[in-house]
């Protein structure tokens, strides 16, 4: 399957952040369990984080991110690419 990065920006204040981390964790628990292996974090520079994770296609990357709470709570603004790994 391929992989695809979510790079997103926060949009709203911490306090309002903060209250969907709880669900997108959950999620992106749910998402590893489904084999997609997913990984989640944050950038310890300035605001805004990164999600990884395998999808069939494009379209089920699109749906995937959709899906995702912290999305779907209008706290991020976000790209979603393909990863192209040249090494493992």
């Amino acid at each position: 399957m391929p992989w695809f990065v979510k790079i997103e920006r926060g949009i709203v204040d911490k306090p309002t952040f903060d209250q969907f981390v709880p669900a997108h964790r959950a999620y992106v628990q749910s998402l590893i369990q489904q084999g997609r292996g997913a990984k989640t974090g944050y950038w310890g520079d300035f605001g805004g984080g990164m999600l990884l994770f395998e999808a069939e296609s494009l379209a089920d990357a699109k749906a995937i991110v959709a899906a995702d709470p912290l999305v779907k709570g209008g706290c991020v603004n976000y790209e979603l690419h393909e990863w192209k790994i040249v090494v493992e």
